[in-house]
């Protein structure tokens, strides 16, 4: 029995506030995406759901596993319709893009129940009490062995799904999963097991839970920024820190794709309790459409001195396969301290490569790394 698996990823992510979506956002070195896709590689044919104005560069993600990118609707009801289409396997798993922590032991434990059972919906137990609230008051607090906690995959077989969506099509309800749509219209499904591991992506902490945290002096604060962009750009090269870099591949950005500039923003955002660049740079604005993030960073460097912060050094750290950089690391680092008004001696970067390791190893695209040490002035408290 062949095995279509949709991915939904036409979200917005308004939740995690960073003024795009957040599977294109960095998680350990690669797009959150990039690990959902590398999670369901080998069980079959994926087709993933993309805005259009994230179809670009959601379709260089997806590339290399010869997914196939479908326009998603208004709705993750329409969306899922949509890519349910192009389906032409006997079982379909439906996932949150936003769940890129899921094993290939819950994805076959899906299948299996899929093939026994003509249902498979992962689900983990319930450890916390759970209770039903009305005017602020418990009204309710049901058995937690009766409870389950609903993830994804979702498994069916793939012509009783259709058929679930095709007869909710305009009856007024709003579905919150695909189970819901299959239990209304078909039957109970089956439940198999998920993991508490299983977790999805909805705020900027999930993000971020990963790394260390870290520590400064009184009066001084850190920050950590991390930035990612995909290859499949129509141009013969990248920018980054402002150099212009011969390439056979440009990166698909809203902006010019700066990778380590970006990362260095948000390091500088972040040691300043501010917002991150999505917030002040949306990629939804056309006013950034190429931007140049070197002019967007010295904008960065005049909002922290107005917050009463001075930067005192800048490290940034580029992982790529290509292109080669040594020989434009001093060029890069005086572009850099020129926008932030330092000495070219108080930024540091290196780059290197992912030893064919992962997204960037795999050439799909380039990581950075950015930290930044700021120190209160005399201004702003």
């Amino acid at each position: 029995m062949k095995t279509d698996i949709i991915i939904c990823a036409a979200g917005k992510g308004t939740r995690a506030e960073m003024g795009r979506n957040k599977l294109l956002a960095p998680l350990l070195g690669a797009p959150a995406l990039f690990h959902t896709l590398s999670a369901f590689e080998g069980f079959g044919h994926m087709i993933v759901t993309a805005s259009r104005g994230d179809i670009a560069e959601i379709t260089a993600i997806c590339a290399p596993f010869d997914a196939e990118v479908a326009e998603g609707g208004e709705t993750r009801t329409d969306s899922v319709k949509n890519a349910l289409a192009r389906c032409k396997g006997d079982i379909v798993l439906i996932h949150d893009g936003a769940r890129p922590f899921v094993t290939r032991e819950i994805i076959e434990n899906c299948i299996d129940s899929v093939k026994k059972y003509g249902s498979g919906i992962c689900a983990a137990p319930v450890t916390d009490t759970i209770a039903v609230a009305d005017g602020g008051k418990i009204a309710e607090v049901p058995q937690r062995q009766s409870l389950a906690a609903i993830q994804t995959p979702q498994g069916f077989m793939k012509e009783d799904i259709k058929r679930a969506y095709s007869l909710a099509e305009g009856d007024g309800n709003v579905y919150t999963d695909d189970s819901s749509v299959y239990r209304r219209y078909i039957g109970a499904p089956t439940l198999c097991e998920g993991s508490a591991l299983n977790r999805k992506l909805t705020y900027k902490s999930d993000f971020v839970a990963a790394y260390p945290p870290l520590n400064a002096a009184k009066g001084q604060a850190i920050g950590l920024g991390v930035d990612v962009h995909a290859f499949g750009a129509d141009r013969p090269f990248v920018t980054l820190c402002g150099e212009r870099i011969p390439c056979d591949s440009g990166l698909v950005a809203h902006s010019d794709g700066d990778v380590p500039v970006h990362a260095a923003m948000d390091a500088l955002l972040s040691a300043a309790g501010l917002k991150d660049i999505g917030h002040y740079f949306p990629d939804s604005d056309p006013e950034f459409s190429g931007a140049d993030s070197i002019e967007l960073l010295k904008k960065v460097c005049e909002l922290i001195k107005s917050e009463g912060y001075e930067l005192v050094n800048l490290a940034i750290t580029i992982r790529a396969e290509k292109p080669r950089l040594a020989k434009h690391i001093d060029a890069m680092k005086a572009n850099v301290a020129r926008a932030a008004g330092l000495e070219a001696e108080r930024i540091g970067i290196s780059a290197g490569t992912s030893e064919g390791l992962g997204f960037v190893g795999r050439g799909l695209g380039i990581e950075a790394s950015a930290v930044a040490l700021l120190e209160k002035t005399n201004g702003k408290e």
